[in-house]
């Protein structure tokens, strides 16, 4: 299997696992929803589970590959409040629990960089 094909799998396992999560245990995902969003929390975190599972789906197919890791860049964009809001509500908790809050804020780039470069790589 092609470097960019293992790539982009390893990605989609990360989405799957993670949208799965959102309903699997959905109330640290409900806590870190920014209160501006409209509606309620659990809704949001439903609806960005199921985001995460149809980008894996898309990002695990060759053919849908270079639009879903576009998509799946926007999304880890998208929920970057969410990690801004965690970091916020955290900075009172345990030394390791403050440091994983904020540990998410730089991960994120390299998810929204991998995301793209999978959908460069689905191009060729």
């Amino acid at each position: 299997m092609p470097m960019s094909d293992r790539s982009a799998h390893r990605l989609a396992r990360l989405l799957a696992t993670m949208g799965t999560a959102h309903f699997v245990v959905p109330r640290p995902f409900d806590a870190i929803v920014p209160r501006s969003l409209p509606g309620d929390a659990r809704t949001w975190t439903y609806v960005s589970g199921a985001a995460e599972l149809a980008l894996a789906a898309g990002i695990a197919l060759p053919r849908t590959r270079r639009v879903s890791g576009l998509l799946a860049a926007g999304l880890f964009t998208a929920v970057f409040p969410a990690n801004v809001k965690m970091a916020r509500d955290w900075r009172d908790r345990p030394a390791p629990l403050k440091a994983v809050a904020y540990a998410r804020l730089p991960l994120q780039a390299p998810l929204v960089l991998w995301a793209l470069q999978v959908s460069r790589a689905a191009e060729r």
